[in-house]
């Protein structure tokens, strides 16, 4: 234990003498707003379903205990949209006589112990006051959301498996499929057996145990639990042995030289080295499969079951399909260039050259997102114009937004260490302007959709994109203009952030 306080101890020093970590508070404090504002929905949400329960048949925590499952699969999925794979720093401590499986554990306590795991107690806590409460009284409100937590911290060990795991070979994606397709049918066989036998049944029967304090039933989330870590362990322990030895594959399968961008000039060579960039580096690659994966897991979603049927989450996932897709990756432009910045700035114009590059290729890659909606469009729940409008505004006003972060950011993102890099500590810039990327376009559409309907929203957000789009080579100039003022302090910030 002593260890693992002295860990911890040093990555709260390493945090407050990194020289982003004034800087990281403004953004921190947006952030923390933003939070509030999620916890709130999280507690009207429980008081609003506690209530709405108590008209059925069953008792309320009954009936919501029939689906945890959809409450995992729910968490499972916003993980992959809001928790990044934790890492460890593993380089200083080499020469000390420390097992690196002790490394290993406290990333697995640290991931644990994250607070996103308390997250849904937000939800939980109110509903169980009201629903539980009057029968088990505070015992029973209290073993109960420490059983709930339990589920939270399982399924954080089986979200960092999936993402350990699928970022490192993209068919490890077919393992949640799999797992979440069986529970699916295991549903629909259970739905024809008899209420005693039933999938439902063994679910509320956990959560019973949950709130009577059955040893049992945390028994056996605790196994599961157990079960996980020794998998992780293993699985990260070859992660990081691989990263700090620069293991490296060898094997030649297909070299794509994009020769059709030739026709484009200085400007098609910059689009080929940003693709290149995103393609073939370990962090770019990664980022891309998981936001890819996410958007088809939520339109997959959408076209399949009425889940995310309401008009708060169609919204959400309709702007965020688009934001992620570049936002993942924008909020930290410039950052991968800090590995060959001094490259870049030998060539007059190279950095205006390069956001213009940049610019063209994310645009372009907002048609993914729109392709996977295909058949949330064809079945009727969102309409071709609204998902063209917020292709646009997300290409011209949230593009002009994000890109003003190529000024400011002066830290190098190292393209191929995961679990054994410092982490990524965002600056208050990055915090502040990712977070106004995802919360402004929201406030706007939820706005004007309530203010002048769907149709109005939609030519509205298409008209300001288009402005933006239009005076794309203006605005982009200027970002130009102020990124060479403050070059040397940039480049000095980059030198000194590389990993050695």
């Amino acid at each position: 234990m002593s260890l693992f306080l002295e860990l911890r101890r040093h990555g709260k020093l390493a945090e407050k003498r990194n020289p982003l970590y004034e800087k990281n508070k403004f953004g921190k404090i947006f952030v923390y707003v933003m939070a509030i504002f999620w916890i709130g929905y999280l507690i009207f949400g429980g008081v609003a379903i506690a209530l709405a329960f108590q008209e059925l048949p069953r008792e309320a925590y009954d009936t919501l205990n029939c689906g945890l499952v959809f409450f995992m699969i729910i968490d499972f999925l916003f993980r992959f949209a809001f928790q990044t794979t934790p890492s460890q720093e593993i380089k200083p401590y080499l020469l000390l006589p420390l097992r690196k499986q002790r490394l290993i554990d406290f990333l697995l306590i640290r991931s644990g112990l994250s607070g996103y795991n308390l997250f849904w107690l937000f939800f939980f806590v109110p509903f169980s006051i009201l629903a539980v409460w009057k029968f088990y009284g505070l015992w029973g409100v209290l073993t109960y959301n420490i059983g709930i937590w339990l589920l939270m911290v399982l399924n954080n060990y089986w979200y960092l498996l999936c993402r350990t795991l699928i970022g490192e070979r993209l068919w490890w994606v077919l393992l949640p499929l799999v797992v979440y397709a069986g529970i699916i049918g295991l549903m629909i066989i259970s739905a024809a057996l008899p209420d005693n036998n039933n999938f439902f049944y063994w679910s509320m029967l956990l959560g019973g145990g949950f709130i009577t304090g059955d040893l049992l039933a945390f028994a056996g989330v605790v196994v599961v639990i157990a079960l996980f870590w020794l998998i992780n362990r293993s699985v990260i322990q070859a992660q990081m042995y691989s990263e700090i030895n620069k293991v490296e594959d060898t094997r030649v399968k297909r070299v794509s030289e994009y020769k059709f961008l030739d026709r484009y000039g200085e400007i098609g060579e910059y689009i080929r080295l940003e693709l290149k960039l995103l393609l073939r580096n370990k962090v770019t690659k990664n980022n891309l499969r998981m936001m890819t994966l996410l958007i088809f897991f939520f339109c997959l979603i959408l076209t399949l079951s009425d889940i995310y049927d309401t008009g708060f989450m169609k919204g959400f996932i309709l702007i965020y399909n688009y934001i992620g897709i570049a936002a993942i990756s924008l909020t930290y432009i410039m950052g991968y260039e800090g590995n060959y910045i001094d490259g870049l700035m030998s060539r007059r114009e190279a950095i205006y050259s390069l956001l213009r590059a940049k610019y063209v290729v994310y645009s372009l890659a907002l048609l993914i997102p729109f392709v996977l909606m295909i058949p949330v469009m064809i079945i009727g729940k969102l309409t071709l114009l609204s998902c063209i409008a917020c292709m646009i505004f997300t290409s011209g006003a949230v593009y002009f937004g994000i890109f003003q972060l190529a000024v400011f950011n002066n830290r190098t993102i190292d393209l191929q260490s995961k679990m054994t890099g410092r982490g990524n500590m965002g600056t208050g810039w990055q915090n502040l302007i990712g977070a106004l990327a995802f919360s402004v376009p929201m406030i706007l559409f939820f706005a004007l959709n309530a203010l002048f309907g769907a149709t109005a929203t939609s030519w509205v957000l298409m008209i300001i994109g288009a402005g933006f789009m239009l005076t794309s080579n203006l605005w982009l100039k200027n970002i130009y203009h102020r990124f060479m003022a403050r070059r040397y302090q940039n480049m000095e910030g980059f030198r000194d952030s590389r990993q050695r």
